[in-house]
């Protein structure tokens, strides 16, 4: 892996943010554990909570919905590793909230490009393999996933697409898979079972 930021695509359970907690652990010492998603009802928080409980010891937790750019710059200051996770539901939040995804995220691309103390890892859901959705939010979501990670694309030096827990290096270097094991409940069973 190169000396700079990654971005980690996949599908709905593929592995990807397996993949990132392995590499943040495996990259830094302070790693922390940047999360977007709003706890809006009682099964999200429960599983928020499941996913703090997992990780509490080996991340620090940092929780920002929508000023993600700020929350970073911030976060690059104590920790050496920072791993987002996700950028489709920081899309989602912007656009609940009407604010720009666009101006957004190229605030965003431009920080990253500043940010120099600390590996940003960046995970997201690959929205446009499937069909093409039926309504207009749902096509403009799509578009604008596909276009912000398009962009952050351009500035990270390492790009992988997740499927079936296995990561294609789009662009970079093969990452390193051995231990740190991955830390999420959702970590495929080892062995012969």
């Amino acid at each position: 892996m190169g000396a700079g930021h990654i971005l980690v695509l996949g599908g709905a359970r593929s592995g990807k943010t397996s993949l990132a907690e392995r590499l943040a652990l495996r990259l830094g010492s302070t790693p922390a554990y940047l999360a977007t998603a709003q706890t809006l009802d009682s099964e999200m928080r429960e599983r928020v909570e499941s996913h703090k409980r997992t990780r509490a010891t080996r991340f620090a937790t940092i929780e920002e919905p929508v000023q993600l750019t700020d929350a970073l710059i911030r976060a690059s200051r104590t920790h050496d590793v920072i791993l987002v996770d996700c950028l489709t539901l920081w899309i989602t939040n912007l656009l609940v909230q009407n604010l720009s995804v666009a101006g957004l995220v190229e605030e965003l691309a431009v920080a990253l490009a500043q940010i120099k103390r600390s590996r940003i890892l960046l995970v997201s859901n690959e929205v446009g393999l499937g069909i093409v959705p039926d309504n207009a939010l749902a096509r403009m979501f799509r578009d604008l996933a596909g276009s912000a990670h398009q962009r952050l694309a351009e500035v990270c030096t390492d790009v992988y697409f997740v499927a079936a827990g296995l990561p294609l290096v789009l662009k970079g270097e093969t990452p390193l898979l051995s231990d740190p094991a991955p830390v999420t409940s959702d970590a495929p069973p080892r062995g012969d079972a």
